[in-house]
This record gives structure tokens, sequence and C-alpha cells, in this order.
């Protein structure tokens, strides 16, 4: 597909600031090569919108400001695009965002959360998206691929919660294509796992998938391990070795911990992207290799290329597409199933939830996993040879049992006021019937002196303004049922 001329867009853009129409008017129709309709407000966005459906034209594109006059922001018009267009992808573009609003801008379906004052390299890279979604829609139903049940190392990709079922759909959405992909994520969220999926989702799953951890290598071999080397390239080469990048042709290379790449290697990386030749080191000729990468990273590149210790011309190739995984301790209701599933590869037999006891499941959906999915396979593991039967809490590790919510409550407790804990303390010295129970009551507790605001709450118990308002709504639901 990124052989061919670039497919014409229709988008529209809308935003009331005259000085960034004057620029949608004149840069974005040379980007997007087609038809560009500018709008000053959000009423007259979704006239556009609307004649256009009704036309049988509906935009490709569209790039909406969110701060509008006229009764209608930019999440009325994107509530009103995803109603009547929702095949229209559309960039959020704001001078005024903030990371609760970019979260919210892709729960919208927004592809790109963009700030002002927009650099056109970004607007190029949105509409080079855009046109790679388009194409796909395009290809016929029978030369699409098909989706694949994703196996790493007998650990599949499990997870139904909001987070991990939006995380599904965009990778449904762009593994057909070429794109490179940046997967973030704390260690332990299963950074692998996702690019085995992208590959294995694409129309290169027939070929290799080659993983390498860049902070593995030795600094003074990066070059030869990734390009390969001729006989006698340098002492030790005894013969002749294909690089990373030949073993992976055909197929995807996924490059973890991308931010513990050296310097030197981080413009041969940029250079490959660009021209998709390798040199082996001792070689003249340069020759072309057909690889996806895919690279991952729980660093902030972006914070290290301020530091002058990452490329940020290299920030942007790699990251077309760009996902973030969800820490464990934010998607508590996918450890049932992660438990079932990972307990059944131990044993080599299905499992089911009931394998683990409800005192016990307590202690491990309240827990933190600072290791993530890794340390909480490596929990079950340890519980299982301890267990005789059903796996009860004594049978947990005890770094699982002392850092539970119980021991996080008491925390919590420790830095309240001598007021505040007389409120608090007795139902968690009492110990009540579960653990949840004492969850339920700090929470409650520390949204009660916050007068009811939220996002304070959050961030005094450390956890994610979405995971407060799911706990919120659990605990409503429970008690209208009661």
């Amino acid at each position: 597909m990124s052989n061919n001329a670039p497919a014409p867009l229709r988008v529209l853009c809308v935003d009331d600031e005259p000085g960034i129409r004057f620029v949608y008017e004149n840069e974005v129709p040379l980007i997007a090569e087609g038809d560009v309709t500018v709008v000053e407000d959000g009423v007259k966005a979704i006239a556009a919108l609307d004649a256009a459906v009704a036309e049988g034209k509906p935009f490709d594109a569209a790039l909406i400001d969110l701060r509008m006059p006229g009764g209608v922001d930019g999440w009325g018009v994107a509530d009103h695009l995803n109603n009547v267009s929702p095949n229209t992808k559309f960039c959020i573009c704001t001078g005024h965002g903030d990371l609760p609003e970019a979260k919210r801008a892709l729960e919208y379906g927004a592809l790109r959360f963009l700030e002002k004052p927009l650099q056109m390299p970004e607007l190029g890279e949105a509409f080079a998206h855009i046109r790679e979604l388009k194409a796909l829609e395009q290809w016929p139903e029978e030369d699409r691929p098909k989706p694949v049940k994703l196996k790493t190392d007998d650990r599949e990709f499990i997870g139904s919660t909001p987070a991990m079922l939006a995380l599904k759909k965009k990778i449904a959405k762009f593994a057909p294509t070429d794109a490179s992909v940046l997967i973030l994520g704390e260690t332990g969220t299963g950074k692998e796992v996702v690019a085995k999926a992208i590959h294995a989702s694409s129309k290169r799953a027939g070929g290799p998938f080659v993983a390498v951890n860049c902070g593995a290598l030795p600094e003074h071999l990066v070059e030869s391990e990734f390009f390969g080397h001729r006989k006698g390239a340098f002492t030790g080469a005894d013969q002749p070795r294909k690089g990373l990048f030949e073993a992976a042709n055909g197929g995807t290379l996924f490059l973890d911990e991308l931010g513990e790449l050296p310097k030197p290697m981080q413009v041969k990386l940029l250079r490959f992207l660009e021209s998709s030749e390798i040199r082996r080191v001792g070689e003249n000729e340069t020759f072309t290799v057909d690889v996806r990468i895919v690279c991952a990273t729980n660093k902030d590149l972006n914070e290290m290329s301020r530091d002058g210790d990452f490329r940020e011309d290299l920030i942007y190739r790699v990251n077309t597409f760009e996902l973030d995984l969800p820490p464990l301790r934010e998607r508590a209701e996918d450890i049932p199933a992660l438990c079932s599933f990972l307990l059944s590869r131990l044993a080599g037999k299905k499992v089911g939830e009931e394998a683990v006891g409800p005192r016990a499941m307590e202690l491990l959906r309240s827990h933190d996993w600072s290791g993530n999915v890794r340390e909480l396979a490596n929990a079950l593991e340890h519980a299982s040879i301890l267990a005789e039967g059903q796996i009860q809490p004594e049978d947990l590790p005890t770094q699982v049992t002392r850092r539970s919510v119980a021991g996080n409550v008491g925390l919590k407790l420790a830095h309240m006021d001598d007021d505040d804990r007389s409120v608090a303390a007795p139902t968690y010295g009492d110990v009540p019937k579960t653990l949840r129970e004492i969850e339920q009551e700090v929470i409650l507790h520390t949204l009660d002196r916050h007068d009811g605001d939220k996002p304070a709450t959050a961030k005094e118990l450390g956890i994610a303004l979405k995971t407060l308002y799911n706990k919120l709504n659990a605990y409503e639901a429970q008690r209208a049922a009661a």
C-alpha cells in the first residue's frame, strides 16, 4: 500500500482561530491532496458533516478544535461525527490540552491528540495514518488478514476490561498495515505479547517474528547483532553472520527496551526506517530487506529526547501508531481470567477461576502488582506448589499478602490526621469480612473528605481516575441491588 500514490482525502477542519484556519486552508490541501472544508465553530461543523453524509460523500478525516464558541465544543462535534459518520477518522487539536483530555479524546475514538501550535510533520503523519486505515477498509474481504488467536510462550492476550477491549480494537485496525508501532507500558504488562499479536494479525503472520532486548546487547556488538558482519570484520568474527534485520526479512522485528539503544545505533535505525537498506559490518554494499519494526519501552522517550539521550526524529519514525498498555492494578477485573489461564498453563489442563479461593482472590485483586502480569504468574506458581486443593491466602507469597489492600490501607491511614484515623481505623482494626470492604470504606471516606472531588481523591489514593469511577459505579450498583 505504501508504494502507491497517496489517496486524496476529503477533510473537515474546524477552529475558531483565524490563524489556524488560514493554515488549514493553505497547508492541509497540500498534505491531504484532496478537498478541504474549513469552518469556524461546532454548529457549522455539524452542518457540514450532515451535508456531506446527505450527499453520499462523507469526510475521510476531520481536525477538530476543542474549545469553540457557539454552544457546541469539540466534544459535541466528535460525538455527532461518531453518530452520523463513524468511518470518518478524526484528530483532536487544542492549545489547552492535558492528560485527562488526551485520554478522553482516545475514548471518543480520536486517532491522535495534537497540541497547538500544530506541526506540519505531525499532520503529515496523521494523514498517512488515515490513508493506511482507509486503504485497509477498501480491501476485499477475502484478502484481509484473518485474526489469529495469540499464544506467546503459552500466554494468551487476555483481558475484557474497557481498556483492554479498546486496545484489542486498535490492534485489529492497524495490525494489517506495515506501519511502525511503539508500545508503551510498565515492566511485565505484556509488551511482547502485544507485539506478537500485531505480527500474528498482519500480512506477515507467515514470516519470522524476531525479538531483541536492546538493553541486553553489548554496546560494541550492537551493530553486528543488528546488521550482521562479514568474516574477519573484527577480532573474533571467524565466520560471516546474518544480523537480526536479515533474520526478520519478510516478517517483524520487535525492539524491546528501545530507550536503551545507544545513540550511534539510533542513527542507523533511523536510516533503515527511511530507506529499508542495511549494510553488514565490514562490507561496502547495501541491500534491502522487508521488515516491519515494532518497538517497546517503559521509558519516556520525549523526556529522554529533551535530555539529549534519544533522537527526536527517531521518535516520529517509530510511533506511527502508539499503544499504551494499562498496568494490571488498573484492570483488576481481568485478574480472575488471568489466574484461570496461568494456572491452566502450569497444570497442563483447563483450570477454572474457582481454583483460587475467595479470600485469596481478594488479595490478588487488591495487590498493587508493580511487576504486573509477570509478577502475578510468579505468585500463582508459588501458590500452586504449596496449595492442597483450592489456593488459600496462606499459599500466596508473603509480598502479596503484606502489600495487599489491607497493607495499602494501613499506609493511607498512617498519613491521615488523628481525627480522620479515628473515623476510618476501627473498621480496619476490627478486620471486616472482606478486604474489599476495607477498600470501599477508605475510598468513600477519602472522597467525603475531599467533598466529592474525584480527581483529588484518586490522586491521594494513588489510583487512576478511571479506576475510581469504576469502583464507585460498582458500589452504586451493589447498593441498588441490596
